[in-house]
């Protein structure tokens, strides 16, 4: 049974917090967090990730990046990153976390794009993204309940 995700992105300040976020609204029940491979630790979300944060009653203000660790992978029930690369990344650093380490929209077989220093337009993109891969999640997850 799943209990706790970690969502993963490279700097944590853009696309993990805003899943992690998402999913927590979503599914109460679990515990949710987010973290970095290469994380800007100590930073809040970014600026356009806030603002759309609260435009959508999403609570993210509190967020500090984090940089992903062998203890924060040990305890997720499962991990889900941004990209096909994440989760290699994470499965070759962490090779115990096989088997529950996926892409956050694998059932769309896409990565979900960085917005980072990039124009609003992509931070819109990866929003929708994002809000999709959470709701297959959501579907998956609840299955589980």
């Amino acid at each position: 049974m799943i209990r706790s995700v970690l969502m993963v992105c490279e700097g944590n300040i853009c696309r993990s917090p805003m899943a992690a976020a998402l999913l927590a609204r979503e599914l109460p029940h679990l515990a949710v967090s987010s973290a970095g491979t290469h994380a800007l630790v100590g930073e809040p979300a970014n600026a356009v990730v806030a603002e759309q944060a609260r435009a959508n009653g999403i609570p993210i203000d509190t967020h500090v990046a984090t940089q992903i660790d062998i203890a924060r992978v040990n305890e997720a029930d499962l991990i889900l990153t941004m990209t096909q690369a994440q989760r290699e990344w994470v499965e070759a650093a962490w090779p115990s976390a096989r088997g529950k380490v996926f892409r956050l929209c694998d059932e769309q077989r896409m990565d979900v794009i960085d917005p980072y220093r990039r124009h609003r337009a992509v931070f819109d993109l990866t929003f929708v993204q994002i809000r999709q891969g959470i709701a297959d999640w959501t579907r998956t997850l609840a299955v589980q309940q």
